[in-house]
């Protein structure tokens, strides 16, 4: 294990906004995987979402779900999942209001309502089709992110009533519904002490709301050109957009390579 590691962001950050992989990301990340520096992933993203983003890029370690669930080397260390009997309260708290769900856990995603736009548009922007329909899915298994369509302000009747989760929005049709408290930092942090690293070699790409704390707390903290501003005014660094190669520009600019 070498004594740098540096964590990429999914979206925004290794795919552009044409939700492509460049040729010049995937070049880079390999030539610091040859230079000694180790490559894993940190995103917001369930696991079974970016299976060929990880084969690409030759990396078997990752922070997913906001960091409630991290793989080192290939091999679960940390699982943080939501609290069940908290769910089905928001659960039932959105049905009455016309707020459709849909429940995440490693291997897959169900959808509380079989048609809806709001999950159609959302997960469109992804290129994910409409998920499969189960409203018992969170009953079953164990969920590590729950995303919860509403508009604009209207998650704020869940974060003043729900306070067991934290809420993202990613999307203006859709949010991120985390376990209080649970971050991509925290899962870095999981990984680092599984490794053996200190945070002071640490590095983290990021553009978006959920990449805050981890380009605040690493050692260094990069923010796409495209970032939101409340990342660039955390990070170390405001590289140019993602289709600018923003992402190589960063790294060579860090003397990573």
């Amino acid at each position: 294990m070498t004594e740098k590691i540096a964590f990429f962001d999914i979206d925004g950050t290794l795919l552009n906004h044409q939700k492509k992989l460049p040729e010049a990301t995937v070049k880079a990340v390999k030539d610091l995987q040859k230079s000694g520096v180790y490559c894993a992933i940190a995103t917001g993203r369930a696991p079974f979402m970016y299976e060929d983003i990880r084969e690409t890029l030759g990396i078997d370690s990752f922070v997913s779900f906001n960091g409630q669930y991290v793989v080192f080397e290939g091999e679960v260390i940390y699982k943080n999942p939501l609290p069940y009997s908290e769910l089905e309260k928001l659960y039932d708290d959105a049905h009455s209001k016309n707020h459709p769900l849909v429940f995440m856990n490693e291997k897959g995603m169900r959808a509380s309502d079989p048609n809806h736009s709001f999950i159609r548009e959302s997960l469109g922007s992804l290129n994910f089709e409409y998920p499969k329909v189960n409203d018992k899915f969170h009953e079953e298994t164990e969920l590590f992110q729950s995303l919860v369509f509403c508009e604009g302000n209207e998650i704020d009747y869940y974060r003043d009533k729900h306070k067991a989760f934290d809420y993202i929005r990613w999307h203006e049709y859709s949010c991120d519904i985390l376990p209080a408290g649970g971050s991509k930092a925290k899962g870095i942090q999981k990984m680092i002490d599984a490794a053996g690293l200190e945070l002071k070699n640490t590095y983290a790409f990021g553009d978006g709301l959920n990449d805050i704390e981890m380009i605040r707390e690493v050692g260094t903290g990069v923010a796409m050109g495209n970032a939101v501003d409340a990342a660039k005014q955390v990070s170390d660094y405001v590289t140019t957009d993602v289709n600018d190669d923003g992402l190589v520009k960063a790294i060579r600019h860090l003397k990573l390579l």
